[in-house]
């Protein structure tokens, strides 16, 4: 049998699975994510510790995808022979189910703060955009659409955008009658650059009233993972946010879904 190829780089599961290329399965973390039931998981490991690509997995398992014709995109297959298809029809039910928001914030890593604020907003326009198919609602008022096109726009006007993950997730949730799975990667990066960069109050006033109304008082959230590699004060940005768990390096959970464990090198090696 021909030895898979072991490659760097990838962030994409969908690719990776596609492709053929070696992929140490982590699928086990959607079984936990769903058994401990937290509203809210923060993960924060050191880097190359595959946030992404787990997220990127999560997505994949979780997302009733559509295409841009509103078409929806079969990912069952890229799960075959994986941990998690074994584990029972009570966790497949919930693969494809759920619509999801994806958003990266490392491109936030900028030396002020309107370029950063910028960045954001392209980084939320696009994830509306990727799900533009909801125009096409019939529960969604004109307001509504109208907010929803000024958002995927670029507008100019930033009340737009301090509760745009809340508003995301009511319109899909209207779209598909479900509540809403939120993946955010790579948390702590515009916090991090602006402390560095001397804009840290007008970026934490930000990012703190985005995830306020997207984690604490969002009606249309099913869950949400937040990946990161350092750990932000609770009292800074998830202020009153008490269905927040913090699985860090320390913690007992998830502990085999980060990086590679001894036994998973030496398959790769054989």
């Amino acid at each position: 049998m021909e030895k898979k190829q072991i490659v760097i780089g990838y962030e994409d599961f969908r690719e990776l699975i596609e492709k053929g290329y070696y992929y140490v399965d982590k699928s086990h973390m959607i079984k936990e994510l769903l058994d401990r039931t937290d509203k809210v998981n923060l993960f924060t490991r050191p880097r190359r510790f595959g946030k992404t690509l787990n997220l990127s997995m999560l997505r994949r398992f979780f997302e009733f995808e559509m295409d841009e014709d509103g078409e929806k995109i079969d990912n069952r297959n890229l799960f075959e022979g994986l941990k998690i298809s074994s584990c029972g029809q009570t966790y497949l039910s919930h693969q494809q189910q759920y619509p999801v928001i994806n958003l990266s914030l490392k491109s936030a890593k900028q030396p002020n703060y309107s370029l950063a604020y910028t960045m954001l907003k392209r980084e939320i326009a696009a994830e509306y955009d990727r799900h533009r198919y909801v125009l096409s609602c019939q529960k969604l008022t004109e307001k509504e659409k109208d907010q929803y096109q000024g958002i995927m726009g670029l507008g100019e006007d930033p009340a737009l955008y301090i509760d745009s993950l809340k508003f995301l997730s009511a319109c899909l949730s209207k779209y598909h009658s479900e509540n809403v799975i939120i993946l955010i990667d790579e948390y702590d990066v515009p916090l991090e650059n602006a402390w560095a960069s001397g804009f840290y109050e007008e970026m934490i006033t930000f990012i703190r009233s985005l995830f306020e109304s997207a984690l604490k008082t969002n009606p249309h959230l099913e869950f949400a993972v937040i990946t990161g590699c350092l750990r932000i004060s609770r009292e800074s940005i998830f202020t009153g946010l008490n269905n927040l768990a913090i699985h860090s390096i320390l913690s007992p959970g998830y502990t085999d879904a980060f990086g590679f464990t001894e036994n998973e090198v030496k398959r790769m090696l054989t």
